[in-house]
């Protein structure tokens, strides 16, 4: 079980509802959402239309949202303008990876701290990790190091850690392959029991499902790679390799399949505690914006960004789990 010190017990609290569900809204995107606004634009797309995009979906999404994770690049101004009963997260790693290098080395934003992004309104810090457990082990040894290192500046500050895990294959570039499909189970369980470690001080793991759902029997028209039977044991290995709060990202899959992946892992015996979801929500509206104009992106916003984020909470009641069983 989680011991938490008082202020990271009330941060989290402001980070979730009533419950202890985690219903957290996720645009800490940079490069990708500037390559998304870019590919609706004839001209080049200046930071500001990345900055704008970001309050649009603060400004109508984070009322139906618990919390709202943003980047401090391009993000602080929507933070100043989400609702005020949403808690807020902050990125602190540079965006994506050099992918001219081996190993995917994470890398902190070099002008911030834990300490800044407490001072600019965070109420939890969050790190996204590239992890493949079966890397040479020299370089998943510098990335424990790391997260070792992020994790005592936020014991340091007496802030939340989420560290957010995304799983690959050294060998296989093609995270969608059905030969991927048949690994991921063991890189993702893998990676939660490593960073479940106490010496991460990690509070709450933001991890992707332990398997491709477009590979289950019954959840597409495909080939297969797991039964249900299988997949739902995924599924409940995954929690049981952990006793610290969790909670699924979407991974950019459409809304629909993300809501009924959440419902399998309800049926499988998941306790998951909640989403962090991001383009799930929110990417459709981003060619509108880029194409037409802010009022056509606030109009879907208010339209199917909302109605997404509504069907999605609706799914948390049923599906999600309190955090407040796993902490103390």
């Amino acid at each position: 079980m989680l011991e938490l010190t008082m202020n990271k017990l009330a941060a989290l609290k402001r980070l979730s509802d009533e419950n202890g569900i985690i219903g957290a809204l996720a645009i800490d995107q940079r490069g990708s959402l500037k390559k998304m606004i870019a590919a609706g634009k004839a001209t080049n797309v200046g930071d500001q239309s990345i900055i704008r995009f970001k309050e649009l979906v603060s400004e109508e999404l984070t009322p139906y949202a618990t919390s709202i994770l943003l980047d401090p690049e391009y993000g602080l101004p929507a933070a100043r303008v989400r609702h005020n009963d949403a808690g807020l997260l902050v990125a602190y790693e540079k965006t994506g990876y050099d992918a001219t290098a081996v190993g995917r080395l994470p890398d902190l934003l070099p002008e911030w701290s834990v300490k800044r992004l407490k001072e600019a309104g965070a109420d939890a810090v969050k790190f996204l990790l590239y992890y493949d457990v079966d890397e040479d082990e020299k370089i998943n040894d510098y990335k424990h190091v790391y997260m070792e290192r992020v994790g005592s500046e936020c014991v340091a500050e007496d802030i939340p850690f989420f560290l957010e895990i995304v799983t690959y294959d050294a060998n296989n570039d093609d995270v969608k392959s059905k030969e991927y499909a048949k690994v991921k189970p063991h890189k993702v369980i893998k990676a939660m029991e490593e960073f479940s470690k106490p010496q991460y001080n990690v509070d709450v793991l933001k991890v992707e499902v332990p398997v491709d759902m477009n590979f289950v029997e019954g959840y597409t028209e495909g080939e297969t790679v797991y039964s249900k039977d299988e997949a739902a044991a995924f599924f409940k290995q995954q929690s049981e390799v952990t006793e610290l709060p969790f909670i699924f990202l979407s991974a950019g899959v459409s809304s629909k399949l993300f809501q009924e992946t959440l419902k399998f892992a309800k049926e499988s015996g998941s306790t998951f505690n909640g989403v962090l979801c991001g383009r799930a929500t929110w990417k459709e509206g981003v060619a509108p914006f880029a194409e037409d104009g802010e009022q056509a992106g606030r109009e879907w916003l208010q339209d199917t960004g909302i109605r997404n984020i509504e069907e999605l909470n609706l799914v948390l009641k049923e599906t999600a789990n309190s955090w407040f069983d796993k902490v103390k």
